[in-house]
């Protein structure tokens, strides 16, 4: 006589839900799976891998300029994306569109704000108002609780890492020609780390207005 009350084998909620290795596994490859499907179809999304009209690589002096953004943390207290608010655009500009940042790897786009958002500080104020920022952030904005770099006014910039640095980014599509790769150590020769951000401080958002 047949038994009506046989569970069939498949998998039932009972046991995925008492099998925390099981409950794992599938997590992840729900997560992959739809991860895949938001991600995949950028790669081929005009939006989002073609550059805004305007855009240039950076030159070998912001190149490093970022670098030293980069290892200082700046990152960490300011973003550079600005949402499509009218309360953000108002106070920052024009929002953060994905074509300015194809020649950005990594991009830093992220949402923490200690301090303004970057993304268009570019010639909104003069190189003297950077380099007296950075040097005591205090002196021009008194409110500030940003620390002072002013190593950056001694420190070198290393002219010898740069051209590797360009020739890598190259691979990943960034139209660097071999002339440019091969005059970046005469670019920054005698450039301070001060000159090298305050450079590319003043390059964010300047390719849409």
């Amino acid at each position: 006589m047949a038994d009506h009350n046989h569970k069939p084998a498949a998998i039932s909620h009972e046991r995925i839900e008492t099998s925390n290795f099981l409950m794992i596994v599938l997590i992840l490859i729900a997560v992959a799976f739809g991860g895949l499907v938001e991600i995949v179809p950028l790669f081929f999304q005009h939006s989002t891998t073609k550059p805004v009209e305007g855009l240039k690589p950076y030159t070998a002096l912001q190149l490093a300029g970022r670098d030293v953004y980069l290892r200082e943390g700046c990152y960490g207290c300011h973003s550079q994306m600005i949402r499509p608010f009218r309360a953000e655009t108002l106070r920052y500009g024009h929002y953060s569109v994905a074509g300015e940042f194809v020649y950005d790897h990594p991009f830093q786009w992220g949402s923490k704000r200690t301090g303004p958002d970057l993304q268009r500080v570019g010639n909104k104020y003069s190189d003297d108002w950077h380099r007296a920022h950075l040097h005591n952030p205090r002196d021009v904005v008194p409110e500030s609780n940003m620390p002072a770099y002013p190593w950056l006014e001694t420190a070198k910039v290393d002219a010898a890492g740069l051209a590797p640095r360009m020739k890598a980014l190259r691979v990943v599509g960034v139209p660097y020609t071999d002339d440019e790769i091969k005059a970046a150590a005469d670019e920054v020769k005698d450039k301070t780390e001060m000159d090298a951000l305050v450079a590319y401080l003043q390059v964010l958002g300047t390719a849409v207005k």
